[in-house]
């Protein structure tokens, strides 16, 4: 039997090299249509007689079930524009309590010259197709974020839902994770609590999907910052004040040397507080034995929502893991939306990265690059539609290392449509 998996497997792998990239869309928005209808009728199936003969989201039932949960739902987290449509889904299933359940289905299409070696000019794919199911209240919460998705960086290698999860599932060495979000979290008090499980990371100004930030695609900066980590955390609230402290495995490496701490408003910092010699896609050596530090300020008035931050990271020198030289970056970035009313917005984005050292932290060593992002989008109740174009200008090159399918090329423009359903 189990040689007989090992053979499905591969040869799912190899048909999956061939797969057509359009199915991946149809994928992520039939699961999104699917769980809103499954939402929609479970919800109106356990509504008591009187709510199920009110109109949806009427001004008494919003003003009813928005006082519910007594705590913030956990997740997850949107710098904007988009929101999901409350009050979220409510389920309770005995012991356990309340539940809510949201759900997102997603697709992407972008256009792009100078591709990537195993990229194409014109890519479709499934951006997010996620679950979102939480328990906030009480002594013991949890947060879980199962589906699949793809997460795009400017001036990076896109890699593809369907390749990435199939390849997690079967060799369990991949970008995605089917289950994003596993979290246990103990609440001894409304100020105070601890989770663990696979985790978001503290670092950085923009979240790791798409439907979370301004702009579908996340910018250069982030190129030597980590999205998931997986360890155990712990949260402290009261009145503005805000502070957390991890301790996690940092580009999700699996070696547990990583102190992250955050305080609002806010700055950032972690390291590699041992050293991890491993070195994958998923966990690039140099960055994943650096030190990070953020300063980011959140401006959020009216229509507007004006972020800048800034980003640096040194990698000290580590001759026993192969490190011969020190390394660093900096980088800044300043991210705005505004709303234009009736559901339209305006989101851009400006950032620069510069890298020291003589190793290779982007496009060689001593590289930098400048990249700018404008991306219109819109909103109608639980439907969302924007566009995107970026376009990434290197410089101080190493050939082989930079942009275009020879690594050649110093710059490169991108065009994104992203759509979906959030519920």
């Amino acid at each position: 039997m189990a040689k007989t998996m090992k053979r499905t497997f591969r040869t799912a792998l190899r048909r999956r090299r061939g797969l057509n990239p359009v199915k991946n869309i149809n994928l992520g928005l039939l699961l999104g249509t699917a769980c809103s209808w499954v939402l929609l009728l479970l919800g109106s199936a356990s509504a008591e007689p009187d709510e199920a003969t009110a109109p949806p989201y009427s001004e008494q039932q919003a003003t009813e079930q928005a006082a519910e949960p007594s705590s913030p739902l956990m997740g997850p987290s949107i710098t904007g524009p988009f929101v999901i449509p409350q009050p979220s889904p409510k389920y309770t299933l005995g012991p356990l309590g309340d539940i809510y359940v949201d759900c997102i289905g997603a697709g992407i299409v972008q256009w792009q010259n100078n591709r990537f070696s195993g990229n194409r000019a014109w890519q479709p794919d499934l951006s997010n197709g996620q679950l979102f199911i939480q328990k906030p209240d009480g002594l013991i919460q949890f947060y879980a974020q199962p589906g699949a998705y793809s997460i795009w960086v400017l001036g990076s290698r896109n890699v593809s839902t369907a390749r990435a999860t199939l390849w997690h599932q079967f060799t369990g060495r991949s970008f995605i994770w089917m289950v994003s979000d596993g979290i246990p979290q103990i609440a001894p008090s409304d100020n105070f609590s601890f989770r663990g499980g696979k985790l978001q990371t503290l670092i950085g100004a923009e979240y790791p999907f798409s439907f979370q930030n301004i702009n579908p695609e996340r910018g250069i900066v982030v190129t030597q910052l980590p999205a998931f980590s997986k360890g155990g955390q712990a949260d402290y609230k009261n009145g503005p004040l805000a502070l957390s402290l991890s301790f996690n495995d940092g580009f999700d490496s699996g070696v547990y040397n990583w102190i992250s701490g955050a305080a609002t408003y806010t700055f950032v910092a972690a390291g590699n507080a041992g050293k991890t010699n491993i070195a994958t896609a998923r966990t690039p050596l140099l960055q994943n034995n650096s030190e990070i530090y953020n300063l980011i300020y959140t401006y959020k008035s009216g229509p507007w929502i004006i972020q800048p931050y800034f980003s640096a990271t040194h990698v000290p020198m580590n001759t026993s893991i192969g490190i011969t030289s020190s390394a660093s970056s900096f980088g800044g970035s300043v991210l705005t939306d505004y709303s234009l009313g009736d559901g339209f917005f305006l989101g851009a984005r400006l950032e620069y990265i510069g890298t020291a050292g003589s190793n290779n932290l982007l496009y060689g060593p001593g590289s930098g690059a400048f990249a700018v992002t404008v991306t219109p989008a819109y909103q109608y109740l639980n439907f969302f539609v924007r566009g995107g174009f970026a376009w990434v200008k290197a410089a101080n090159v190493t050939a082989g290392l930079s942009l275009g399918p020879g690594g050649t090329n110093n710059s490169q423009t991108r065009v994104t449509i992203d759509a979906g359903i959030l519920f």
